[in-house]
């Protein structure tokens, strides 16, 4: 018997910088044991261009990725999500569509880097450290043994991960 490969969906409100961040990076990173998507609940219609140069600076796919709504992925024949991950406050805060198959959900806020102002050279550092942050996150969330957890405690351990470095609350939320 095969390993199973889990679906993660990760949510922030535009669907154009940390959402596009974290699916690129858990696509590659975790290739062969997880399938990444994201979305918005507002979405902007395109993905920041600094998410995709800091991506490809990082090694990470840039290219296929489409900023849409989250409703896509709460239709019949959508693919079942076992992770459901907000990365946004905003989006946190909103009524999230019924996911079907009850994923395990937290919270992973990040600071908005498209909403840094300032020199290029300053909001591709912000870009870099929200990547960064989400990269971490990410990596630690590969690590559970998630097979061989209880639904509770890797519940308890996927919040704790949203308390990570960068964080943009102190108390992390479920989405």
């Amino acid at each position: 018997m095969s390993d199973p490969v889990y679906n993660v969906l990760f949510l922030c409100t535009g669907n154009s910088a940390r959402s596009i961040l974290a699916e690129s990076i858990l696509q590659k990173d975790g290739a062969g044991r997880f399938h990444a998507f994201s979305a918005g609940s507002q979405p902007k219609g395109k993905v920041n261009p600094l998410a995709l140069k800091v991506l490809a600076a990082m090694g990470y796919p840039a290219n296929g990725f489409r900023s849409k709504s989250w409703d896509e992925f709460a239709v019949p024949g959508a693919p079942t999500m076992d992770f459901v991950f907000t990365v946004c406050d905003d989006a946190a805060e909103e009524a999230c569509p019924v996911w079907p198959g009850q994923p395990m959900t937290a919270h992973w806020g990040i600071e908005d880097p498209a909403a840094v102002e300032g020199s290029d050279l300053e909001k591709e550092r912000a870009f870099s450290t929200a990547a960064r942050y989400m990269k971490a996150r990410i990596g630690a969330f590969l690590s559970l043994p998630i097979a061989s957890i209880d639904r509770m405690a890797l519940g308890a351990k996927l919040r704790s991960i949203g308390a990570f470095e960068g964080s943009t609350s102190s108390q992390p939320k479920a989405g």
